[in-house]
């Protein structure tokens, strides 16, 4: 209903506008890391009610509230990607491994009294990586055939868009109509009828693939990612109240590059072999930006002989302003019927957009997010922490710059998406006072309904056509950690575990089969610090 629904607003010209931003992208911008300090990271994060560290006012800015001193430190880390991909027998392992500068920040602390409500007020500032964009994946294997046989292929997504756009594309193209500048025609469907990879049925007044059943292959590379600025102001009433407010800032800089091919295998007809039909495309997407938000915190002591802690935090949708460019170059080799033998195509976006990259200006507002949290000590040597967080993916929200809805994306990540339920616990154990080990456990919900696929506009600029829907995530962490009288050193050990179910395209009968992907993450932390 949503398609037919949207695919009429296209056709009476309520939005003019070309899509490219899809709800993956806006799962990326909305997802966060674990990481900043590393007795942060070593505790699994759940520090929200604990407090003390510089990385909670991210999560709860009521924690810089606890501090009694200044403090001034920075991370560095080390991180090993693994991607293990399986499809149609074939797998695929790709390891990765890079350099990070994770944060860097400083807390103010200024005492009031002893004798007013108001004890401390505090100010911090924390520069975070708060998402890391790199990713790499491979696969390829022959497509196995649908029901009854039926051929399944990019070619019939390229088709399908077509069928979509409410005019003939193939009558646009002969009257010499910009394919990729007119803000009806999706690129899909366009470059796929410069390659000559679907046909016109005039019998049926529809477009359908025609070539064979495929070997298909893909391979992507993902950089970039999203840097966290943070700045706080927290409150100490009567030691037993705290209360903070951070606001964050946030910079945006991703890029994806991606091939995806497929061969048909050579062309006979009548006896003879005119050669092998195939055709590959790769798509240069980038993502560059900005957004605010603004969270509030409190932390209470309930019992004054206790130390037990309860903390509550909200954090408002991040408002990002994004640029997205693309483009696209596609090579094919199909028979032609009229000439007899297999023909070379060659169609490159930059020569239909005067060689530049082609995209606009849009907006994306994310979820609100909230945030519960227990922590308890015991005199100074041990203590715990836990931690329930919900963000409803559902909620995100696409805008044009002017601010007009971007109805097709909304309606999809309505259907698509769902509720991420985030859950964190960790501990710390001083064995003598200067040394202190820590573990901790996150376990992450997935942010997709199982029906979820890159669902593309009939106008969209997007030749990118895969997905991959993440499962649940799991991230184990240790650490350990030195404190002297006013010098401390910490070092933690993340590993981070989750599973994709990865599609080339979308094919709407569902003939597809996944690509089952494993994603691993291994990274080190050093934080090396001053208190005075």
């Amino acid at each position: 209903m949503k398609k037919i629904i949207n695919i009429a607003v296209l056709a009476f010209g309520m939005i003019a506008s070309t899509t490219a931003q899809t709800i993956y992208d806006g799962v990326k911008f909305t997802q966060k890391d674990l990481n900043g300090t590393a007795r942060f990271v070593g505790m699994g994060g759940a520090m929200g009610a604990l407090g003390g560290d510089v990385s909670t006012m991210g999560v709860n800015p009521a924690g810089i509230g606890i501090y009694r001193s200044n403090d001034v430190m920075t991370t560095f880390g080390f991180s090993a990607y693994g991607s293990e991909s399986s499809y149609g027998g074939n797998k695929f392992n790709i390891d990765k491994s890079r350099m990070s500068f994770d944060n860097i920040g400083f807390v103010f602390s200024s005492k009031i009294g002893n004798q007013t409500a108001l004890r401390y007020v505090n100010f911090g500032f924390n520069y975070t990586r708060s998402k890391s964009l790199d990713k790499y994946m491979s696969m390829e294997g022959l497509i196995n055939l649908g029901a009854n046989n039926a051929i399944v292929s990019q070619t019939d997504q390229m088709a399908g868009q077509a069928n979509d756009m409410g005019e003939n594309i193939h009558e646009l193209d002969a009257s010499n109509v910009n394919l990729f500048t007119d803000s009806y025609v999706g690129w899909l469907a366009a470059t796929g009828w410069k390659s000559d990879l679907y046909e016109y049925n005039g019998t049926e007044n529809s477009y359908n693939g025609f070539l064979g059943q495929p070997y298909s292959w893909f391979n992507s590379r993902e950089k970039g990612g999203i840097n966290q600025y943070d700045f706080n102001v927290s409150f100490n009433l009567n030691d037993r109240v705290y209360l903070g407010l951070t606001v964050g800032a946030y910079d945006v800089n991703y890029s994806k590059y991606s091939t995806y091919g497929e061969d048909f295998g050579n062309h006979e007809e009548g006896g003879v072999n005119y050669g092998n039909e195939s055709y590959e495309m790769s798509t240069e997407n980038k993502i560059d930006g900005s957004g605010v938000d603004f969270k509030f915190g409190a932390i209470v002591r309930p019992f004054e002989d206790s130390p037990f802690r309860l903390g509550v935090a909200i954090h408002t949708p991040t408002f990002y302003n994004l640029t997205m460019k693309t483009n696209v170059r596609a090579i094919s080799s199909i028979y032609s019927p009229d000439q007899k033998k297999v023909l070379d195509h060659v169609v490159d976006s930059y020569s239909f957009t005067n060689n530049n990259d082609y995209g606009y200006d849009l907006r994306l507002r994310t979820p609100w997010k909230y945030n519960l949290s227990l922590g308890y000590t015991i005199g100074s040597n041990f203590a715990i922490g836990a931690e329930y967080e919900y963000q409803d993916y559902s909620g995100m929200h696409f805008s044009y710059s002017n601010g007009d809805e971007m109805k097709w994306e909304n309606s999809t990540a309505k259907e698509m998406l769902k509720g991420v339920n985030t859950f964190r616990v960790g501990a710390e154990l001083k064995v003598v006072p200067e040394f202190a080990f820590r573990l901790g456990y996150n376990y992450i919900s997935s942010a997709f309904e199982n029906r979820a696929f890159k669902d593309l506009a009939p106008n969209s600029i997007n030749t990118d056509t895969d997905f991959a829907n993440a499962k649940a995530q799991s991230n184990y962490t240790l650490g350990i950690g030195y404190r002297g009288s006013s010098f401390y050193a910490d070092l933690a050990y993340l590993y981070s575990s989750y599973k994709d179910d990865f599609y080339a395209f979308h094919n709407n009968n569902g003939y597809l089969d996944r690509t089952k992907v494993t994603n691993t993450r291994s990274k080190v932390l050093l934080t090396l610090g001053l208190r005075f």
